[in-house]
């Protein structure tokens, strides 16, 4: 028992934020600056990681970034992040962001990103993330081996030259 590796449940480190979009917020075309979301987005995987490693993290890879509807002044967005996979040194996050409609409260996807966060040291340096991942449901299992799927596309990209 003294070698075995210490896990965390996903929902112990998964993280929600509500953002009201603001005049600062929005490009010359009146829509959300694509800038300040993925800003937001690093930001929530980087403490989900950070709350489930222990530890701090950097981001290195973002996985699938795609903008699937526009967002306006005024309206209010959820992000959602969880981690989704841990290897020696790095961890995947999901973040999910919504927009969500005040009268009904329904929430319409308007982005989903995979980010890779790797933990370090105090001087920078990758460490081994502290913590495994206990998976509790189908659905996280599932999300585990598609990040073993978004691993080996990106390993193979970097040997091309991507």
């Amino acid at each position: 028992m003294e070698n075995e590796i210490k896990t965390k449940k996903v929902s112990e480190s998964e993280g929600e934020t509500l953002r009201v979009i603001q005049y600062a917020d929005i490009n010359p075309s009146g829509n959300l600056f694509g800038g300040r979301l993925m800003e937001w987005m690093d930001e929530i995987a980087g403490v989900v990681a950070i709350r489930h490693a222990g530890v701090w993290v950097t981001t290195a890879a973002v996985d699938n970034l795609q903008f699937k509807k526009s967002v306006k002044i005024g309206d209010i967005l959820v992000l959602r992040a969880r981690v989704t996979h841990v290897g020696t040194k790095s961890m995947e996050v999901r973040v999910d962001v919504y927009r969500e409609e005040p009268a009904t409260g329904l929430r319409y996807v308007v982005n989903r990103a995979y980010f890779t966060e790797v933990t370090i040291d105090d001087q920078g340096k990758p460490i081994k993330v502290p913590y495994g991942l206990e998976l509790e449901n189908p659905s996280e299992e599932a999300e585990w081996q598609a990040a073993i799927k978004r691993r080996e596309i990106r390993k193979e990209r970097r040997q091309e030259g991507y």
